[in-house]
């Protein structure tokens, strides 16, 4: 099969914030460099952490009570609002800047990757649709959680988000991430929710996504593994977001 029409999976356990954004970060990089293939990474969150988008305040996570604001923070890459990692997946997918599934402009890799959600999301109870309109949200406006926010291709259960994506572009690769709540216990951050055990759910997630993103993408999904320069490059990368330099640089 062509190069471009195979992507690898990476399946992680749950990890601490920087070191989830590290690896994200480090697969911008290393895809960017063609050190690395096209790949789709599946992964979760412990302990339950507040993700900044890119340019919102940190003094904005800072006002916010308790429980969420007692949890730990860290800031992304991409942008948007912020987003509570409690009990959801989170999928990363990350491409060179000539991938095939790129040539329908930005906004094809949310449109693809959201059929791909919606689709393994039936199999687990809920039918979600695309919101189909934004809203005025902004970094510094709106609601601060993202879920509280709506852009046009996030995915929702009647009324309540349950799943949205970001991205970021450099001259080289992109990196589109987005969260999938599976539950909620922190009403801070409104959400849909899958009904079911969480574990017995996430795992099925993994499994369902897997699939919808090959018959949506038309891309073999092979498993594969971290390789040592990866790893080299996300252990590197760990102190930036565990910093209080990146994490409170807005």
């Amino acid at each position: 099969m062509n190069a471009h029409r195979s992507i690898r999976l990476l399946s992680d356990a749950p990890l601490d914030g920087p070191s989830n954004m590290a690896r994200d970060e480090a697969l911008l990089i290393e895809v960017g460099r063609r050190a690395s293939p096209p790949t789709l990474r599946l992964y979760e969150w412990d302990p339950p952490t507040v993700s900044l988008g890119y340019f919102q305040p940190i003094a904005a996570f800072e006002r916010l009570p308790a429980p969420a604001g007692s949890l730990a923070v860290v800031r992304r890459l991409t942008g948007g609002g912020a987003i509570l990692h409690d009990r959801e997946l989170t999928y990363a997918w990350v491409l060179p800047d000539d991938h095939a599934l790129l040539a329908g402009g930005p906004n094809r890799l949310y449109e693809l990757a959201h059929q791909a959600i919606a689709a393994a999301l039936r199999d687990l109870g809920p039918t979600a649709t695309t919101a189909g309109v934004s809203d005025d949200s902004g970094p510094r406006r709106g609601p601060f959680f993202c879920f509280g926010r709506r852009h046009r291709f996030d995915l929702v259960v009647g009324e309540a988000k349950i799943a949205g994506s970001a991205q970021r572009r450099t001259r080289h690769a992109v990196l589109q991430h987005g969260s999938i709540v599976l539950d909620n216990r922190f009403p801070q951050q409104p959400s849909a929710r899958v009904d079911g055990p969480t574990d017995d759910a996430a795992q099925r997630l993994r499994a369902g996504l897997r699939r919808a993103f090959a018959e949506v993408t038309r891309c073999d999904i092979t498993a594969g593994t971290w390789t040592a320069p990866e790893g080299a490059v996300a252990a590197d990368l760990i102190g930036k977001y565990a910093g209080v330099e990146w994490t409170g640089r807005v």
